[in-house]
């Protein structure tokens, strides 16, 4: 049977809320036959089926495409654009979730698929969710939080502090003021972690504490490089508690982008976040599948998805607490 190493790549996320939400969205595959072998160049056929519910939930949606893989077994598509079996994409009540893909394929471009696996969508697609989520009418407005210097505050969103820029400020139970700092340079794009189809065990899986999971990959068995490392022997300006961060601390910053990329843009040797506009960063935060890490993308692609761990090649960008 041929494996197909899935990577759920961007919804546009941060788009205008008067803008049209786009009725699709991009994915990607890499594609291996039974012997672990890239199938590379090569015209696959693939059935993508959306579940609601569960992963044996009703399908709500269904269709096929022929991509051509390129030198790295990877094929990309955009679901919605495909060829129609059952259902309509536009038509999917993404407020009434969870939602799985299913995939199908066949590595020589026919029809005779193989279900290899089926992926929870951790993140909704928030520009079509927004579209079925129901009124517009504002509820009561929430308590303020902190902006810039305010709120009884010392430190601020876009301040040059701890070797750093600030990109989130908050005060622990007892009053006392914490923050998060983003390196100001980028660590060089690498796998996840040499380490594949076997997972942390659960110590890596935190949607919030990056410190914790980067220790936790770098503790697996058989570890000798990955992006936790890199971040975890990190120095730089002054100071060497620098991990990889989470899924939750990667929104936040991406969340916080254009104030972190105005006094990055300030700072001699810095570099802004989104090299190249594409910004693709591994987060620390752990698949429950083991050959699969999460990630996001930062600057206008505001989405969670997932990578081959060994095989993809991702940003990484360091980050500290105080």
């Amino acid at each position: 049977m041929n494996k197909i190493y899935l990577i759920l790549l961007g919804i546009v996320l941060c788009s205008s809320v008067l803008a049209q939400a786009p009725e699709k969205m991009s994915y990607q595959a890499v594609i291996r036959d039974n012997s672990n072998v890239l199938v590379v160049n090569s015209a696959v056929g693939m059935q993508i089926s959306i579940l609601q519910g569960s992963v044996n939930g009703a399908v709500v949606y269904v269709e096929t495409q022929t991509p051509t893989s390129n030198t790295n077994g990877l094929v990309s598509i955009e679901i919605g654009a495909g060829t129609v079996v059952s259902g309509t994409f536009a038509a999917i009540d993404w407020v009434n979730g969870p939602f799985f893909i299913q995939t199908e394929t066949d590595p020589t471009g026919g029809a005779n698929y193989s279900i290899i696996g089926t992926s929870q969508l951790l993140s909704v697609p928030y520009a079509l969710y927004a579209k079925t989520s129901g009124s517009s009418i504002p509820g009561p407005q929430g308590p303020a939080g902190p902006a810039g210097s305010g709120g009884g505050f010392t430190h601020y969103i876009g301040e040059k502090f701890g070797g750093g820029v600030v990109f989130h400020v908050w005060k622990d139970s007892v009053g006392v003021e914490h923050g998060l700092v983003v390196a100001t340079t980028e660590l060089p794009q690498q796998v996840w972690s040499n380490v594949d189809f076997f997972n942390t065990g659960g110590t890596a899986w935190s949607d919030w504490d990056g410190l914790n999971n980067s220790n936790g990959i770098v503790a697996q068995q058989g570890h000798t490089n990955s992006a936790a490392k890199a971040c975890l022997d990190f120095i730089s300006g002054g100071q060497s508690d620098w991990y990889l961060p989470s899924i939750d601390e990667l929104k936040l910053l991406c969340s916080n982008g254009f104030n972190v990329n105005q006094s990055l843009a300030s700072i001699q040797g810095a570099s802004q976040l989104g090299v190249g506009g594409s910004g693709q960063y591994w987060s620390s935060t752990e698949n429950s599948f083991g050959s699969t890490a999460a990630r996001i993308f930062l600057l206008g692609q505001f989405s969670t998805g997932f990578s081959t761990k060994d095989v993809a090649t991702n940003y990484v960008r360091a980050i500290r607490k105080f």
